[in-house]
């Protein structure tokens, strides 16, 4: 499907459909290969896990009912921004910079590199 998505692991988006509409919160996991992101606090689901034979050794593998967060897809969330200290959301362009590297011997050269841009404000995100 896609190769890349417009947003990363780390950013803050908001839901823009489904039942969780509305709703904000960081990407915690991102599926490029299906298109779809893990948002935190949004579309939780309960799942039953069975406790493991050495359970007593292991503190953190909890069993019983789980909730946990399941994946949406990434056309549902759009990146949020902070305008004039409000949140607000935005959709994602690219630019081409150049940037200076330096090859192993030493030797300078330019090259460029796309960065993403919020389009309300043209700022580098």
């Amino acid at each position: 499907m896609a190769n890349s998505l417009h947003v990363k692991k780390g950013d803050r988006v908001k839901v823009i459909a489904g039942k969780d509409k509305g709703r904000v919160g960081e990407i915690i996991a991102v599926f490029p290969g299906d298109g779809r992101v893990i948002v935190q606090g949004v579309n939780l689901v309960k799942k039953h896990k069975a406790a493991t034979p050495n359970q007593q050794t292991r503190q953190n593998n909890a069993a019983g009912i789980i909730t946990t967060e399941a994946p949406i897809d990434a056309s549902n969330v759009q990146l949020v921004v902070k305008v004039d200290g409000k949140d607000e959301v935005t959709r994602v362009g690219y630019e081409r910079q150049e940037v200076t590297k330096r090859r192993p011997d030493g030797t300078e050269y330019t090259a460029t590199r796309s960065v993403r841009i919020a389009r309300k404000t043209g700022k580098e995100i």
